[in-house]
């Protein structure tokens, strides 16, 4: 289980890269549509911050379910 201090900070660059990957990928497509190209380093933005903002989420979900079966479980030995 990962320790609470670490899990606000994950969640907060998660939904920060969330966010940017989203508004880069409306650049490109409002870029597209005026008729010229994204630089490259928003199209790095919009393919790659969106896989990696919901890695990070599920793992603080996986974690979180993780913690709370450890916690429902008194040791029964």
């Amino acid at each position: 289980m990962t320790p609470s201090r670490y899990r606000r900070p994950i969640m907060i660059a998660a939904a920060v890269i969330a966010v940017l990957s989203l508004a880069a990928v409306g650049a490109v497509m409002a870029l597209a549509f005026a008729g010229s190209v994204a630089p490259s380093w928003v199209t790095y933005a919009a393919l790659y911050g969106l896989p990696v903002a919901f890695l990070l989420m599920l793992f603080l979900v996986l974690d979180s379910v993780a913690g709370r079966r450890r916690a429902g479980k008194p040791d029964q030995r």
